[in-house]
């Protein structure tokens, strides 16, 4: 494999724009190892670098192997970071491992939700609502949220509230598995009387008409659809993506645009803007996150390296972020700052010849095979 029309950008003031020298691809088992844990981590995204919907792309599964030894142990640490979610991370690494031919383990997946198992503490025992494709509810409660509903379900206990429901055709899981309708279910938790403490976005919302006038009603209510009270109950999104690369050739409207069609309505409707808080890329709490996630798999890594009795707190000279979106893996890397060096793909929502001009990467490649080959060939020789 040889680098096609890849640009590394240079430490500068004006991050001026130097064309990459090919180079052979090399197997990582034939890069010299030194005693020590490896000094370099990298950072997955998925849809559009590894994965085109559930089709590995890019030299993907060949560019993972590489990355353990003979035996199937992890040689480099590495993790996927991405804004997409809707299932456990356990159900994700297994579907990840299925298709991609290598063994991932849960603690490598960060999903755009990940981090909201930070506010367990703030809402364990309170009324919560999740929405989003998947399982968003299931998902909330793996992480020790005690009283969540998803949104299908608190929307069944009010009749009416989604003035077309009639005029859907598709049937929810929540009406499948309970097989009877829905507004004659016994609500849980008191969910027709109990005020709703905090909304989650968790993953990318199916029926957004729904969702937009139900959350409305949440959050202008103070959490009782019905009532009157200012006082909005806070709001979480995993991610806020405007864009991403599905299975589609062209990018699929994500997340940050449910927010901006929520926000816009909300704001016409209540006397106050809508406070929203959100998570995933390019956020750098998500990246000082998976950075010490990285260390705790550097600890598994290279069975025969030397302990110095500090095992995984080594500092990485370098993480690599391989991602398709300049708008938020890019910039993400970028703010994030020292160790973080960025990898640009021509595979997802970039499709450009150069670099991204407002938020250009340390290196443009094609693949991720590529990006990968650029790294373990950078690191046998530093």
């Amino acid at each position: 494999m040889r680098f096609r029309a890849a640009f590394r950008v240079c430490e500068s003031r004006n991050r001026a724009q130097l064309l990459l020298q090919p180079q052979a691809s090399r197997s990582f088992s034939q890069l010299p190892l030194n005693s020590q844990r490896p000094s370099f981590g990298i950072a997955f995204d998925i849809d559009g670098v590894v994965l085109r919907g559930r089709v590995p792309i890019g030299g993907s599964p060949q560019a993972l192997r590489r990355l353990y030894g003979d035996s199937g142990a992890l040689k480099v640490p590495f993790l996927f970071l991405t804004n997409g979610g809707g299932v456990p991370e356990t159900r994700r690494a297994t579907e990840l491992s299925e298709l991609l031919g290598v063994h991932i383990l849960p603690s490598q997946v960060v999903q755009g939700h990940s981090p909201f198992k930070t506010l367990l503490k703030r809402f364990e025992n309170e009324l919560i609502i999740a929405t989003g494709k998947g399982e968003p509810a299931v998902v909330m409660s793996e992480y020790g949220f005690k009283k969540v509903l998803s949104l299908d379900e608190y929307a069944s206990y009010f009749e009416n509230i989604d003035p077309v429901s009639q005029y859907k055709m598709w049937t929810t899981k929540q009406e499948s598995r309970n097989g009877s309708d829905p507004k004659k279910l016994v609500p849980k938790y008191n969910a027709t009387s109990d005020r709703v403490k905090a909304a989650f976005v968790v993953s990318d919302p199916v029926d957004w008409g729904r969702d937009i006038q139900v959350l409305c009603d949440i959050l202008r209510s103070g959490g009782l659809p019905g009532h009157k009270n200012t006082q909005q109950p806070p709001l979480y999104f995993a991610a806020d993506d405007l864009e991403y690369q599905a299975a589609f050739p062209f990018e699929r409207l994500g997340m940050g645009a449910f927010r901006i069609a929520l926000e816009s309505v909300f704001n016409r409707i209540h006397c106050n803007a809508l406070e929203y808080v959100s998570f995933g890329k390019p956020n750098p709490f998500v990246f000082k996150n998976a950075e010490a996630i990285l260390r705790q798999l550097q600890s598994s890594c290279n069975d025969n390296a030397i302990d110095n009795g500090d095992v995984g707190s080594n500092p990485f000279k370098t993480i690599y972020m391989i991602g398709d979106n300049p708008l938020v893996d890019i910039k993400g890397a970028r703010q994030a700052g020292h160790p973080w060096f960025s990898i640009l793909t021509r595979t997802g929502v970039f499709r450009g010849k150069d670099n991204h001009a407002e938020f250009p990467a340390d290196l443009v490649v094609d693949t991720v095979e590529e990006a990968v080959d650029y790294i373990l060939t950078e690191e046998s020789t530093s």
